[in-house]
């Protein structure tokens, strides 16, 4: 299976953008966590038994207000921090295409299945750190079964979606893109099945479960997702009484 990650360049603004608009995280720390978790996730996919590829969103599919720089060499450097030599030099790293999320997942999906011919294709999302290698092998074993597989998310998204065929993927990345996809691939007459439910650190409810978890994989000597949970000692992030982010005195790292 082919996994891909579809990468921002990590920008001031641009990362986890929402995350700073209503949580105490301002833009450059969203986007230190931001680059904390793909790293992660990177790490996962490098040392799963699937074929790594990046898919970067480059000038023509950015914000206007995010013109300038080289989205490619932002993204191959976040790849080469991420992983070790030999891992960096054999991921893939290609640039999307489309004018928005859904499209771009489907152009990708779509060629890799139907121009390369591969035989199944995964999309994780880079702000699922808690995710680990077993899940990655484990959906590339489930997708032999099923035509689909889909990995929860909070509020209706999902961190994983894996194909070996192709579904109409127009909008269907909008909220809620669960339900979305498994009606797509039931109108295609595919057969779905499901992975096991992460959050991401894309929404505010995401991000405290994640801490959460990572606090309690902490206080058992198993943190896994080392790179968000030092990211997330140095912002001095905690879930507070009312289930809402808050800060506390920077601890440790893990």
């Amino acid at each position: 299976m082919i996994v891909v990650v579809p990468v921002d360049p990590p920008r001031d603004g641009l990362a986890l953008a929402s995350l700073a608009e209503r949580t105490p995280l301002s833009e450059p720390e969203a986007r230190r966590l931001y680059e904390a978790t793909t790293a992660d996730v990177l790490q996962t996919v490098a040392a799963s038994g699937g074929d790594l590829l990046v898919n970067y969103r480059d000038e023509d599919t950015l914000p206007a207000e995010f013109d300038g720089g080289d989205p490619e060499a932002e993204v191959r450097s976040l790849v080469d921090d991420a992983l070790t030599e030999e891992s960096a030099d054999s991921a893939r790293v290609e640039r999307q295409v489309g004018s928005t999320r859904s499209a771009r997942v489907g152009n990708t999906v779509t060629h890799l299945l139907e121009r390369e011919e591969t035989a199944s294709v995964g999309v994780l999302e880079p702000t699922a750190p808690l995710v680990g290698r077993t899940e990655i092998d484990g959906a590339a074993m489930s997708i032999r079964r099923h035509d689909v597989v889909l990995g929860p998310s909070s509020i209706g998204r999902t961190y994983f979606a894996a194909f070996s065929d192709s579904v109409d993927f127009t909008d269907a990345y909008a909220v809620p893109e669960l339900s979305t996809l498994a009606t797509r691939a039931a109108d295609a007459g595919l057969d779905t099945g499901f992975a096991a439910m992460f959050p991401t650190v894309a929404t505010e409810a995401g991000l405290c479960a994640t801490v959460a978890t990572l606090e309690a994989q902490r206080a058992a000597g198993k943190v896994r997702a080392l790179e968000t949970a030092n990211a997330v000692a140095e912002l001095g992030l905690r879930v507070g009484e009312d289930e809402r982010l808050e800060r506390r005195e920077t601890d440790n790292a893990f």
